[in-house]
């Protein structure tokens, strides 16, 4: 991360914000043009101070997320994690038409206990039928696995990443402090802007055609 650090004072680096502001310009246009073209942004971020704000901000963008634990395989066996989406989707049909009232009271709780455990891992991508187009990531040490899989199947990688981490896997990457909740709002939120401006443009090209 050196050519992002501007200085060290007492051993604390600190970032040179022309870069990241330069960076975040970047993103929000490639994910913007990437989004308006179809495609979707996978928001990874599963430590604690990211949870909240990865669940909050893709959920606003109308785009899949992951913020408790990254499932190994999520990307590179996708298939099998699309199963256990399906599998989801049908024990949630099962409580929201009522029929799980028809159940006895012993496997009505068992079934709400795997929606309950399913929901948290995979709840945020019950809505993603295909592999992402790319993936946003907040701390890219603690994702390692998930940069991994992105880079195995040439998934394009964008990181928040602070002076710790080794970025070479990461195809744009966003200097910041990746442990503070307001730098992680600030730039996730960023990304999430340009997801639905990409989601707006997307709109008015079917408008147009539409028109035709």
């Amino acid at each position: 991360m050196d050519k992002y650090i501007y200085s060290d004072k007492s051993g604390i680096h600190i970032l040179d914000l022309r870069i990241t502001y330069a960076a975040i310009e970047e993103a929000q246009q490639f994910v913007q043009k990437l989004v308006a073209n179809s495609g979707k942004v996978l928001f990874v971020g599963t430590k604690p101070q990211a949870q909240n704000v990865i669940e909050e901000q893709a959920t606003r963008a109308n785009m899949p997320y992951v913020n408790q634990r990254w499932l190994g395989g999520m990307l590179t066996n996708f298939k099998t994690i699309i199963k256990r989406v399906v599998y989801l989707k049908e024990l949630n049909s099962l409580e929201s038409s009522g029929e799980i009232n028809s159940y006895p009271k012993p496997e009505r709780l068992r079934i709400k206990r795997e929606i309950d455990k399913l929901t948290k891992s995979i709840g945020g991508i019950v809505e993603l039928n295909k592999i992402p187009d790319a993936i946003f990531v907040v701390d890219l040490v603690n994702e390692t696995t998930a940069v991994t899989e992105a880079k195995k199947l040439n998934i394009p990688v964008i990181g928040l990443a602070d002076s710790n981490v080794d970025p070479e896997n990461v195809d744009i990457v966003i200097p910041g402090n990746d442990d503070a909740i307001r730098s992680i709002e600030l730039i996730t939120s960023s990304i999430a802007d340009s997801c639905l401006k990409g989601l707006g443009k997307r709109k008015e090209i079917s408008e147009n055609k539409e028109s035709k």
